[in-house]
């Protein structure tokens, strides 16, 4: 899509590392137009996500950006949290700005409301946390569902969770939100662990994001720093950091990155041992029709240019 024609996206997420990085990348773009940054409770408490949000716009200069907090819990769950991941703040590691804004008066779910009613283009909703106000939004406004171009949203496995041996975090703390948005009928393009894990970001790669001595450069490694510490756990098996939530970002940027598989996905929500699993069904055995755009594999190089270029875009 042409700098003149940005295609319009509202963030809705949960910062967290992953969240923090995936604003910074969307925010340097000029073929997105943010509309919107909403916050949901998941990788910390709802009060802090959407103080980390606060942060991390000051810190790019976006205080233009409207940002409105969402629900304080999932649709019938209590609140599972994953600071064991994030740390006590969330987003632990760098030293950030205090916000210099604040939220606007209307919750998430209006603000999305608003801004997808405004806009004359539909809409791409980009949910990085657990889909509790994409829900809410879809349920309550069933009539902008047309405005609404796609949900390019990070969540779920086709393989193994890693909050659960069946479930990925984000959808394990609210399945009954996730099964609404996948049941929406609006397309859905799902980034979950299976390419997320191949997104990885190595010390090498923190390095030469250190190199390029910008503020916001410098605030991502400090990130990276941080988040990689919890994920050089040898049970996980991975090379390096996984940059989940920016996957999102990088498809509606290049998605020549990326290899896709159009399938069925369901959402268990009852399962005593699956609760949050997303029943991938690759071989179309269920009869179901297809319902998301599955991300299984990415060119990590490919990925890691894109990233760094995008910082480069801050000095």
């Amino acid at each position: 899509m042409s700098q003149t024609n940005p295609m319009p996206i509202i963030c809705d997420c949960d910062p967290g590392h992953d969240d923090a990085i995936s604003l910074i990348l969307a925010c340097s773009r000029p073929e997105l137009n943010i509309l919107a940054v909403t916050t949901s409770a998941g990788n910390q408490t709802p009060d802090k996500t959407l103080n980390n949000a606060l942060r991390i716009l000051t810190l790019l200069g976006r205080t233009d950006l409207d940002v409105a907090g969402g629900t304080l819990k999932p649709l019938a769950r209590d609140l599972i949290i994953a600071d064991n991941v994030h740390g006590e703040s969330g987003i632990d590691g760098p030293t950030l700005p205090k916000a210099t804004f604040s939220a606007v008066s209307l919750s998430a779910i209006e603000l999305i409301a608003q801004k997808v009613r405004q806009s004359p283009q539909p809409v791409i909703l980009n949910p990085t946390g657990p889909l509790t106000n994409i829900a809410l939004f879809l349920t309550c406004y069933p009539e902008l569902h047309n405005n609404v171009d796609s949900i390019v949203l990070m969540g779920g496995a086709a393989s193994a969770g890693n909050w659960t041996a069946a479930a990925e975090f984000n959808i394990f703390v609210d399945p009954e939100a996730a099964d609404i948005v996948f049941k929406s009928g609006i397309p859905i393009v799902m980034c979950g662990l299976d390419v997320t894990h191949q997104a990885y970001i190595l010390e090498s790669d923190i390095q030469r994001i250190r190199s390029i001595s910008n503020p916001v450069s410098n605030c991502v490694a400090d990130l990276l720093d941080f988040f990689a510490q919890y994920h050089k756990d040898p049970k996980w098996e991975l090379k390096g950091a996984p940059l989940h939530d920016p996957c999102t970002i990088a498809w509606l940027l290049q998605p020549d990155l990326f290899r896709t598989l159009d399938c069925w996905v369901g959402i268990e929500t009852k399962g005593e041992l699956t609760q949050g699993m997303t029943v991938v069904d690759r071989y179309h055995l269920s009869g179901n029709p297809t319902n998301a755009k599955v991300l299984l594999d990415v060119d990590r190089e490919g990925f890691v240019e894109l990233l760094i270029g995008s910082l480069e875009r801050y000095s």
